[in-house]
């Protein structure tokens, strides 16, 4: 088995088992590839992961999980199969979450199912529980997590697995950038990453040194987590790297063409040329792409379980641009030979690297019709062939974005997006196709994706339906605001109140649940989203607004960075810029990665004549985001005042030199 273990590390990381693996004889080797066909209650419900996740008997539910469960409990075999078996256990909570709250279908076990408990305490606990425990411990960096996510225990027990000592795994720095990148996307504000989790994977080298399209993989995800934090020079070098990594070829150019159904004369339309490298399996892949080229209602699409692609049905515009021109006008290119109507199909890897040159496209450029026009190409060539699941699910959800803005367009754009939200519980593929390619593109998760459809409503007037999708989803803040919207500010403070005051739980969850559990909610409540509620109640009660900021900033024990943000602004807008300062100095030590607190905090530094604060504050904004012009402004600003002074200071010093003499 041990010749075997790169290889297992490879199939975890790819979500496709290696036919070089031998025989899956021995245990951990069979549960390792249930968890690669995303078969997932098997190897959770095992007696080896019965072993770690056993809770003692004198255990105090109140501790938290990491001393409730003994990680590093032994098992059969020698130290390397012990590590495979918590790596494995661990992929399998990651992907679990993930196809709880991101891909889908729905999971038919709980966390329940894996934990087990003493006799003594078994009845006093709950899936609830459990979740509601996650939650508080994975709150991190002052911001709250989503609170109803689904069965965020499993994230949970997979951090905490991730953790755990590893000496003979390599793979393990990459599961934990990937655990790192889904915590992310359940908390309210992006948190800076310890360091010690970038600075783990330069040593991923001799895992992707021979596999090209493993090192393509990681520098893919790599992108994605800058692009997940706007760093996005950063993150185009990345992409580019992931594209020679994989060999593949891609340009951007013309080729005479039509889009209207009336338009007689050609002209010339943009097309993104691409061909990925010869692969031993391409070709059939290619067999499978050209079966699902066809009409979008055909049954060869449905075949490929993907899904489903809207019809425009426009009395003008074209489904797709129709190329008249078997050849891109710029003949010196190396893809000179592809045909832009009929081109190959893409590997999958290098359908999500086009998204994510794409997603760089809409990064580095202002919002307007060009940024439109120069990112569907790389949208359409991805939509005419599907080849995965989540990958044409990404690509139709970033049409619907851009074509949200145009009236031809924007009825489409709305219907797909509710398709998409509509297919996520749906079994119409499997969950290994599902979770194939999902580390390699930014998919939003369920509530995500409906709290975007919400706002598509709210861009087109119909409230009421936003405000349904916002209610059930308890996203209070954008609740707020729908009520704001309808000049009703008096409705909106009577839902804050009630939740604070629990009368809302009342109605909601302690019929659901009972009332024993209820209480526990509500301490899970009061250390994170009641301060994020206060700091609501404060944005509607100006009169009581520092009150408000200041009760949310206690309750959350002086780790609440939207609390400390709040009366940050609260003070500068007042001229209290002392109290501003010192205010904004704890939030940006919490989050330093908002650059708008940063933007204030120079601010008030400015008119409190401290060029040297200044420089670090704005000097931290323009280190966030480098086209912030008014940050550089300011910066350019902060160095002439300290030039300035300084002068004044040397004259200073002549004078009183003469004076002496």
């Amino acid at each position: 088995m041990a010749s075997d273990i790169k290889l297992i590390e490879k199939s975890l990381l790819t979500g496709q088992w290696d036919p070089a693996i031998s025989a899956p004889s021995h245990p951990i080797t069979e549960l390792a590839k249930d968890v690669v066909d995303g078969s997932f209650r098997g190897p959770l419900t095992s007696t080896y992961a019965r072993e770690i996740f056993e809770i003692q008997s004198n255990a105090d539910l109140n501790q938290p999980f990491d001393i409730l469960f003994n990680l590093s409990a032994s098992t059969e075999g020698d130290e390397v199969q012990q590590e495979l078996l918590r790596l494995t256990l661990a992929v399998a909570c990651l992907h679990a979450f993930v196809q709880a709250n991101w891909t889908g279908p729905d999971l038919d076990f709980k966390p329940l199912d894996l934990v087990v408990f003493p006799p003594a305490i078994l009845s006093l606990v709950t899936d609830e529980t459990l979740d509601g425990k996650a939650i508080t411990e994975l709150a991190y960096g002052g911001e709250p997590v989503y609170h109803l996510a689904q069965f965020p225990s499993f994230l949970r027990f997979a951090q905490l697995l991730f953790n755990s000592q590893y000496q003979h795994i390599l793979s393990v720095p990459w599961w934990r950038l990937r655990a790192a990148l889904v915590h992310q996307q359940i908390l309210d504000d992006c948190v800076a990453l310890p360091e010690s989790v970038l600075l783990s994977l330069d040593f991923l080298t001799q895992l992707v040194d021979t596999d090209s399209d493993l090192a393509g993989r990681l520098l893919l995800e790599q992108g994605l987590l800058e692009h997940h934090f706007t760093h996005d020079k950063s993150a185009a070098d990345y992409f580019v790297r992931a594209a020679r990594a994989t060999g593949l070829q891609y340009h951007l150019t013309g080729a005479l063409g039509k889009r209207t159904k009336f338009q007689q004369t050609e002209l010339s339309q943009l097309v993104l040329l691409a061909e990925s490298r010869a692969r031993e399996e391409t070709g059939k892949t290619a067999e499978i792409s050209a079966k699902n080229s066809v009409d979008s209602n055909s049954s060869d699409r449905q075949a490929a379980k993907v899904p489903e692609t809207l019809a425009l049905n426009d009395d003008t515009l074209l489904e797709q641009t129709e190329f008249t021109s078997s050849t891109p006008s710029a003949s010196d290119s190396p893809l000179s030979h592809l045909d832009p109507s009929s081109q190959p199909p893409l590997h999958p890897l290098d359908q999500c690297i086009i998204l994510s040159l794409c997603l760089n496209v809409r990064n580095t450029s202002p919002t307007h019709g060009l940024t439109s026009e120069q990112m569907s190409p790389y949208i359409a060539r991805i939509i005419s062939h599907p080849q995965n699941w989540s990958v044409h699910t990404m690509a139709l959800l970033l049409r619907s974005r851009l074509e949200s803005s145009r009236t031809r367009t924007v009825e489409r754009s709305t219907l797909q997006l509710q398709a998409l939200v509509d297919q996520m519980p749906t079994a119409d593929s499997t969950a290994s196709e599902r979770l194939h390619y999902f580390h390699c593109i930014p998919l939003p998760s369920k509530w995500e994706m409906e709290r975007e459809l919400a706002l598509r409503f709210l861009s087109l007037g119909v409230v009421k339906s936003a405000l349904d999708i916002f209610e059930r989803l308890e996203m209070w803040e954008e609740v707020v605001k729908c009520w704001q919207s309808m000049e009703r500010r008096d409705r909106a403070i009577v839902i804050v109140r009630d939740l604070l005051e629990g009368r809302k739980a009342e109605a909601e969850i302690v019929i659901s649940r009972g009332k024993a559990t209820s209480r526990n909610h509500r301490q899970v409540l009061d250390s994170a989203r009641e301060a994020k509620l206060w700091c609501i109640l404060g944005d509607l009660e100006p009169e009581n607004a520092l009150e408000h900021y200041n009760r949310a900033w206690t309750i959350s024990r002086e780790t609440s960075g939207r609390a400390m943000r709040s009366l940050g602004a609260y003070h500068f807008a007042r001229g209290h810029f002392t109290e501003a300062i010192a205010c904004l100095r704890r939030a940006v030590a919490i989050n330093p990665l908002l650059s708008r607190s940063w933007f204030i905090l120079g601010c008030a530094y400015i008119r409190e004549e401290n060029w040297e604060g200044g420089k670090e504050a704005f000097g931290r904004c323009v280190a966030i985001d480098d086209e912030d012009g008014e940050s550089w402004n300011n910066l350019a600003s902060m160095y002439l005042r300290m030039g300035s002074v300084r002068k004044g200071l040397e004259n200073e010093d002549v004078q009183v030199g003469i004076c002496n003499t």
